[in-house]
């Protein structure tokens, strides 16, 4: 491959470019890197990622959290480290996952016996519509919200 194809390669934009969402309180730290599909007209959640079925919470590599201090998350105690984060989302509710396997391409190889947490959390109506998944946390950093299309998730956070 010549280094001008490389080179415009490079600067063409992603299809599903990575992000990150991150909050510090007190000493607690939390990364989240993902990557950001785009609706691009298409029913996602429901269709395209089918209610019911684990999916990797983005596109490209699973989604990773890196927690610096022990916290909770929907109310269930989680140890500081950094897990593969996937979803089994469902019309009402959305089941967050928190996996110790590490370095996954989205949730081909997922494996339960490597579960750490299984956080319910239930499914809102946004009043925005968000054309690219998004993961972020509020200002005061007690949640992280996961946002796309019409549909909003909010996982509390307690440090």
């Amino acid at each position: 491959m010549s280094e001008s194809l490389i080179a415009q390669q490079a600067l063409e934009p992603k299809p599903s470019p990575m992000a990150v969402a991150k909050m510090k309180k007190d000493e607690a730290y939390i990364k989240v890197v993902y990557s950001r599909p785009h609706l691009r007209n298409r029913k996602m959640i429901g269709e395209q990622e089918p209610y019911g079925k684990v999916w990797r919470l983005g596109a490209n590599e699973a989604t990773e959290i890196t927690l610096t201090e022990d916290v909770k998350l929907g109310g269930k105690d989680i140890e500081a480290g950094t897990y593969s984060m996937f979803a089994i989302p469902e019309k009402d509710k959305w089941t967050l996952i928190l996996n110790s396997e590490l370095g996954l391409w989205g949730a081909y190889e997922y494996d339960d016996s490597k579960d750490v947490a299984r956080i319910e959390v239930p499914v809102k109506k946004n009043s925005e519509k968000y054309e690219p998944f998004t993961i972020q946390f509020n200002e005061m950093g007690t949640k992280m919200m996961i946002m796309w299309d019409n549909l909003l998730v909010e996982v509390p956070v307690e440090v």
